[in-house]
């Protein structure tokens, strides 16, 4: 599957900041939640973005990373956005939400550089699962 809106990087994603790759995954979980909150019956745009939020926030895409399995490699990735020091505080969350958040988008960028799409989906997916199963608990 080809990316829509592709640009190549400037270098190879192995290579790339945490914190660029985390910018990118941002925006591409952003935009898989906002399909994913469209593709449900309420489309009040409040309604829409009150659903999208619970399933962006740091703290969910922290607890969403803290159950998902992954490779040795994407352990790897993870570790690098978890350390990266950004240089900003967080407003809304602990600082240790806010660091595995962006481990979390880290990895997100670094599949979607890597064209490891069909893996990226599945992630976003089970994010999903496993913050919807959070909220009913």
């Amino acid at each position: 599957m080809e990316a829509v809106f592709y640009h190549p990087p400037s270098k190879p994603p192995g290579e790339m900041n945490p914190l660029t790759l985390a910018y990118a995954g941002d925006a591409i979980y952003e935009l898989f939640i906002r399909g994913y909150v469209i593709s449900r019956p309420n489309h009040r745009p409040n309604e829409m973005h009150r659903t999208a939020v619970k399933y962006v926030s740091a703290k969910a895409q922290a607890a969403a990373l803290a159950e998902l399995a992954l490779s040795e490699a994407e352990r790897d990735v993870v570790r690098r956005g978890r350390n990266a020091k950004s240089g900003t505080a967080p407003k809304n969350t602990d600082i240790a939400q806010y660091r595995h958040s962006t481990a979390f988008e880290c990895l997100l960028g670094y599949l979607y550089y890597t064209g490891e799409h069909d893996r990226l989906r599945e992630i976003m997916e089970q994010a999903v699962q496993i913050i919807e199963g959070r909220a009913a608990r």
